[in-house]
């Protein structure tokens, strides 16, 4: 797993952060805040490209659906638009593979058809000027009221120093996300981010409806493009799905931003491709 990668990797911070009092992990997740609220009309200029690949197996191993789709994100005053350039994939269909390079593909009607689609839509969220559904992680005012945190120390990450941060609901009956956030010492921005869910659905709910996510959890890592401006560059997840007793299937989720260029938010997406 990445997590452990990661913990590896990581050394204690150098003279980077040395001979300073440490600020708090609400201080620290305050300003991370205030950046995030500030960052949106710069995410708004930049151009980019997206990949999103989800996989659906039945828990035999075998495959079911395999489908990469690949976005042209352009800002437009309130939201990202993505323009869907290709998509290409191999689904089960009738007791034999098919292979298609557009939409719809076969049986896209199909259980696990509508399931790669849902969980694609899900990701690949319009109103998020960073690419990802603004729900995945407490970064957000709004968010962060309702998580707690606590300062681990410092790192070194790629060169540079950062803090991390353990994250958990404030309530801890709710069913939300916790994990732990590598947070830029310079920028106040997060660097990498794992997250689980906080705690197990209850157990009437997987009693009465079957339903289940065991191992359910999302690693992200961030990249800089600009002074305080910082874009999620990859995310994955696997996790196991049990709905209803009878349909279990193991999904993978994987998304790559890439080809970054920054335009005046007010430029046409005509003109841009006019440019490259």
């Amino acid at each position: 797993m990445l997590k452990w990668i990661l913990l590896m990797a990581l050394v204690p911070c150098p003279a980077l952060c040395s001979g300073q009092a440490l600020p708090s992990a609400d201080e620290i997740m305050a300003r991370v805040a205030a950046n995030q609220d500030r960052a949106v009309k710069q995410r708004a200029e930049y151009v980019y490209e997206q990949r999103i690949r989800v996989i659906s197996r039945k828990t035999n191993g075998r495959l079911m659906r395999d489908e990469t789709t690949d976005y042209l994100v352009t800002p437009t005053p309130d939201r990202t638009k993505k323009e869907l350039k290709q998509v290409v994939g191999r689904a089960w269909v009738k007791k034999h593979y098919v292979e298609f390079s557009k939409e719809p593909g076969p049986g896209s009607d199909s259980l696990d058809g509508n399931l790669v689609d849902d969980l694609r839509d899900d990701l690949a969220n319009e109103h998020s000027k960073d690419g990802l559904a603004r729900d995945l992680f407490p970064l957000t005012t709004d968010q962060q009221k309702d998580y707690r945190f606590e300062l681990e120390g410092e790192k070194t990450i790629e060169g540079r120093c950062a803090y991390g941060i353990r994250f958990v609901p404030r309530d801890k009956h709710d069913i939300a996300w916790a994990g732990e956030a590598l947070i830029d010492c310079h920028d106040y921005q997060p660097v990498r981010v794992y997250t689980k869910l906080a705690r197990k659905l209850p157990i009437l709910v997987r009693a009465v409806l079957g339903t289940s996510l065991p191992g359910i959890g999302f690693d992200v890592e961030y990249k800089r493009f600009g002074e305080g401006v910082w874009f999620p560059v990859s995310f994955g997840t696997e996790f196991r799905l049990r709905v209803i007793f009878f349909i279990k299937r193991d999904i993978s989720i994987s998304l790559r931003n890439s080809g970054f260029e920054h335009v005046h938010v007010k430029s046409k997406v005509l003109e841009f491709k006019q440019v490259r």
